[in-house]
């Protein structure tokens, strides 16, 4: 048993030097090069294992000689690209001169060394870094509200990453932290609300989470690989304070063990250049996350800070705009000729709508006024007296005024949380907002009062061992002061001082300048989420595709965003959707001076929202192409589009270019030209035809009936479809749920479908043998199966759900039901695209059906 040492002064994890462990993590293996990327200075001791160089002398080698010309010649290119930025370049699945796999690797120059890192690509089968990205910044981007970004950011993390347990977790002012939102496995116990001491994360550290924004740990239990030399020849270890396979603490790792977690990773919440709160993912055995999926993590990382900045921001011009509309009413109330100090004095009680409080203290000229719980009178003095040496001109609050003011204690049931609003820009005249005493509980991951101990690594903070709730009792406090409440207290401040200063005004003139200063409120709001925009759109400009200019890849990428940025205007706009004609013309209109004629015929129609949203990208792509080779791209060019309604319903539209230059045949079709020929038959379930003639480009798309809507005189009286029978609907609300299904993206969608009508918990497997191992873990109550899981189908898993007597659905997008055999013919089928009315009213067959 460990000695307790009560009376030490020991701060290891503070002072711990994280940031020069002289090892990484082995999963994979790092070279650090002179300034020049050539000759190699240090290497971890698994290099030679890992790149296949046994028997090779590593240090003062050529790095060509040790990973080839090409290699070399890909990492310097990615050095000059990046500059001196401490942020690496990365490469992805680069072949090496000794080895027969492929690598990802990363490189970047810290205190004049490069340093290489490579670790083995695994092939797993992950979409593209950026395209993953985009799915999970899309799925956040229209969120506007904290609580349901907190939410959705967890659980698309977890979907998209595949950690166990994924946590936000948000830092109080003292440093502690309490996790806000959390997405897990179902057999694990919940962390939600609990709270974690700020010595969790020593201070060290979180400075490199502001550096270093995502920091993995593959194994806690894994070996730290030694960099050879220790020390170079002027005496100084080599700092990784960027690297990604840096080593981890020690005493980190023994507090992951503690816990029981084999691997996390940790992403940074950065907001107003401040360490906001941590993205914490958990999982319960050793675990490598791909470098693919890492881009993304940290680019999601990023683009949920920049949202999360956002909707502070908006919360506080809201909150400016409800404090000033409040003022705004209180000042009808004074005469051209008023005092503004009685009025004031009279208003004493209406303060109390400004901010959730107890009592309100005005001490204004030399005179008290109050209304509520405040403290006696023989207190203010001093009260105010201290409030005066604290203030700084600013608002200031406490929750926990008897530790700040001693004299406090005698009326600290009465008032125990105080916030001062100066009236004045010199410290003399205030108003406070009292709030009384709240015993409160507050449960910690643990005990958070930590104990000297002797453990395995000497005399230090030894980690705690114990995560159950400690529960710890809370007096002498107050309700905490919220940040939304605190930039309302900042708003009236402003305000109320320059109706003091200019109390003289006429109030038609004070009206006027308040909607003047409205008016600037709302454009400062516009103006930053314009700069936000402008960011979002750096953090996607990573080439991908080999053989592709970063600037071509940029700009058509920057190009989809802005058709995205029409469409959805258009929809935000109309209500749902938006008319193919004026599509049309915004898509075309910087084409119409530059061109002999651009023609546009058809009838009135409107496409629904996803309709618009797919289009639009079509439409942008056939338009860049033929400004750039087609003809829009000279001055006698034409361009024809026709669209027309056929017998079903559905809307046909005809793209046809001439008089441009002659077209030759790609040789291999691009990005762009995929989703072309794609995007309608994928997303819509219609038909693109695209022939790339020699005369010019002809496109025929066809948008079904169910995505557009034909005016009244072109539309059929009535128009025959699906129509769901009338089984009443069994609530989702606290079902366990079960869906196999091999395509990220339905399955976060079903995801989230199911969790807004209540379900408690979907849990997703890809797999047959990720399903049935999932079945040893958790019971659900029903179950939705993909039959075909393209490299077999399910029905394994429905053998095993038909013995647990668990009622399932099965889910096709294919025409035939031919794989299900007879046997689960009673088996309530649901078609995909999924819609959530068909697939709810099909789980309650089900469920009833096995009743």
């Amino acid at each position: 048993m460990p000695a307790i040492i009560d009376n030490v002064d020991l701060t290891n994890c503070d002072r711990e030097p994280i940031h020069i462990p002289g090892s990484i993590q082995s999963h994979g293996c790092l070279l650090a090069c002179d300034g020049s990327v050539s000759v190699v200075r240090r290497h971890s001791v698994n290099t030679a294992a890992v790149l296949g160089l046994e028997g090779r002398e590593i240090n003062g080698r050529m790095l060509d000689e040790l990973i080839g010309e090409r290699a070399t010649h890909d990492i310097r290119n990615a050095v000059a690209r990046w500059g001196n930025l401490a942020r690496p370049g990365l490469l992805l699945d680069v072949k090496l001169a000794h080895s027969p796999g492929t690598f990802n690797i990363a490189v970047h120059r810290h205190q004049g060394i490069h340093i290489v890192e490579f670790e083995p690509s695994i092939n797993a089968e992950t979409p593209p870094p950026l395209e993953l990205a985009r799915l999970l910044m899309g799925r956040i981007g229209q969120i506007a509200e904290l609580d349901a970004l907190f939410d959705s950011a967890a659980r698309l993390l977890r979907a998209a990453l595949g950690y166990d347990r994924v946590m936000i977790y948000r830092f109080a002012h003292d440093g502690s932290g309490k996790v806000i939102s959390e997405a897990r496995r179902s057999d694990l116990e919940s962390f939600h609300g609990q709270h974690f001491p700020a010595s969790d994360i020593p201070q060290q550290a979180r400075a490199l989470y502001l550096q270093n924004t995502l920091r993995i740990v593959s194994d806690s239990s894994g070996e730290r690989v030694a960099i050879e030399p220790a020390i170079d020849a002027s005496g100084e270890p080599l700092d990784l304070s960027f690297a990604q396979l840096r080593s981890v603490s020690a005493i980190h790792c023994e507090y992951l063990r503690n816990m029981g977690v084999g691997a996390s990773m940790s992403i940074s919440i950065i907001s107003g250049g401040v360490l906001w709160g941590l993205i914490a993912c958990h999982h319960y055995e050793p675990r490598v996350l791909p470098m693919e999926k890492r881009i993304a993590a940290e680019m999601f990382g990023e683009f949920f800070s920049l949202q999360l900045e956002a909707l502070i921001q908006k919360s506080r011009i809201e909150s400016s705009a409800r404090a000033r509309d409040f003022l705004d009413r209180l000042m009808q109330n004074i005469s051209p000729h008023g005092e503004v100090e009685d009025l004031l004095r009279d208003s004493v009680p209406d303060f109390t709508r400004l901010l959730p409080c107890d009592g309100i203290g005005l001490f204004i000229n030399k005179t008290w006024t109050t209304f509520g719980s405040v403290p006696p009178m023989v207190a203010v003095p001093a009260l105010m007296a201290f409030i005066r040496s604290v203030g700084e001109g600013g608002v200031w609050a406490t929750s926990a005024l008897s530790e700040r003011l001693p004299g406090a204690e005698d009326y600290r049931a009465e008032v125990s949380g105080v916030l001062a609003v100066p009236l004045s820009q010199l410290p003399r005249d205030y108003l406070l907002f009292f709030r009384k005493e709240v015993a409160q509980t507050v449960n910690w991951g643990g005990d958070p009062n930590k104990r000297y101990e002797s453990g395995p690594f000497g005399d230090r903070l030894t980690p705690r061992r114990s995560f159950a709730i400690w529960k710890q009792e809370v007096e002498r406090q107050s309700q905490p002061w919220l940040s939304s409440e605190r930039d309302a207290a900042e708003a009236a401040r402003m305000a109320l001082v320059e109706v003091v200063m200019r109390h003289g005004e006429l109030l038609a003139d004070e009206r006027h300048k308040a909607e003047l200063r409205q008016k600037m409120l709302n454009e400062e709001l516009n103006h930053r989420v314009k700069n936000i925009l402008a960011l979002i759109k750096s953090l996607v400009s990573h080439p991908v595709e080999q053989g592709r200019s970063i600037e071509d890849y940029v700009t058509s990428l920057k190009g989809r965003i802005q058709a995205l940025s029409l469409a959805h205007d258009q929809v935000i706009r109309g209500g749902g959707g938006g008319g193919l004609r004026e599509l049309l013309e915004a898509e075309l209109s910087p084409y119409q001076d530059h061109t002999a004629g651009i023609t546009l015929d058809g009838p009135d129609v409107l496409l629904d929202a996803r309709a618009f949203s797919v289009l639009a990208l079509v439409l942008h792509e056939l338009a860049t192409n033929a400004a750039k080779y087609g003809a829009l791209s000279v001055r006698n060019g034409r361009l024809s589009l026709q669209w027309q309604r056929n017998a079903p319903g559905d809307c046909e539209v005809h793209w046809l270019e001439r008089d441009g230059p002659r077209l030759r045949p790609m040789a291999k079709p691009g990005f762009g030209s995929m989703l072309i020929g794609r995007s309608i038959p994928y997303d819509l379930g219609g038909e693109s035809e695209v022939d790339y003639e020699e005369e010019g480009a002809r496109v025929r798309m066809l948008i079904p009936g169910r995505f557009v809507t034909w005016p009244m005189s072109q539309a059929k009286q009535s128009i025959p479809v699906d129509v769901a029978d009338h089984t009443p609907q069994t609530s989702m609300r606290g079902l366990g749920i079960l869906m196999v299904e091999d395509q990220l993206l339905i399955a976060m969608d079903v995801q989230t479908m199911l969790a807004r009508e209540g379900a408690a918990t979907v849990e997703t497997a890809s797999s047959v043998k990720e399903a049935l191992h999932g079945l040893t873990i958790f019971h659900p109550d029903v179950a939705i199966l993909d039959v075909n899981l393209g490299s077999g189908n399910s029905l394994p898993v429905a053998h095993a759900l038909l013995s647990r007597n668990i009622p399932f659905v099965f889910a096709t997008g294919y025409g035939d039901t031919s794989l299900i055999p007879p046997e689960f013919g009673h088996v309530p089928i649901v078609r995909k695209p999924y819609d959530v009315t068909a697939l709810v009213a099909a789980l309650t067959v089900a469920m009833g059906k096995q009743g």
